[in-house]
């Protein structure tokens, strides 16, 4: 909260405003690790995880707009031996999907599903909550910005002696909610475990500007 050092006759507040909502929406990444002694059988196998995991999505009414994979990548794993160096011990295959669900859907069971059906190959790679489409709430919280600020501002100005007159300026801050994942509670693993995620806040900040009316 500050005076402006440009315009004498004005004063210059940031007010705050905060709106929580319930994420809606679950990021999830699976990967498929598969390790086999040659190049080919590596490759091979981290395909038939990852079709098998995309297969029981699908089955399970996911559509494939909502699971974007990337290439398989394949690395050799080696070990070092004294007077001989560099060992190759064997190859892995690896590949990513990443998948958005719906609270709605039934995450949990659609979670153990994807893992019963990649098996010991398959790895959780993170999870994340977010709201999916958070303008309204976002609405919510620049109304209570700018309450904050009028506020704040018409008590300034009534301290000094002073009223509030036109708007001069008004700056936005940076909002926040929708690209911030929230934590979920617990994994979950085989059989179906509750996932929970906190509420997500969306933020909003005013810096506004006004004339000063009345007396100097």
């Amino acid at each position: 909260m500050q005076t402006s050092h440009h315009h004498p006759d004005s004063i210059t507040v940031t007010g705050h405003g905060s709106t929580r909502r319930a994420p809606d929406t679950l990021s999830l990444n699976i990967g498929v690790e598969s390790r086999r002694s040659t190049v080919q059988q590596a490759y091979a196998a981290a395909g038939e995880s990852m079709s098998a995991v995309l297969r029981r999505l699908g089955g399970l009414g996911v559509s494939g707009a909502k699971m974007a994979t990337s290439a398989l990548n394949i690395r050799a794993e080696s070990t070092w031996k004294d007077g001989v160096g560099n060992i190759v011990t064997g190859y892995v295959g690896s590949g990513t999907v990443a998948v958005t669900l719906d609270f709605a859907d039934g995450v949990e069971e659609l979670i153990a599903a994807a893992v019963e059906a990649g098996g010991d190959d398959l790895r959780l790679n993170g999870l994340s909550a977010t709201v999916m489409d958070p303008s309204q709430a976002a609405e919510e919280a620049r109304m209570l910005a700018w309450t904050d600020a009028l506020g704040k501002a018409s008590q300034l100005a009534e301290l000094a002696g002073r009223r509030l007159g036109v708007v001069r300026g008004i700056t936005e801050g940076a909002p926040n909610g929708n690209g911030h994942p929230v934590p979920l509670a617990r994994m979950a693993m085989a059989s179906p475990m509750p996932i929970e995620a906190s509420e997500s806040s969306i933020d909003a900040a005013l810096t506004v500007t006004w004339a000063l009316d009345g007396p100097a």
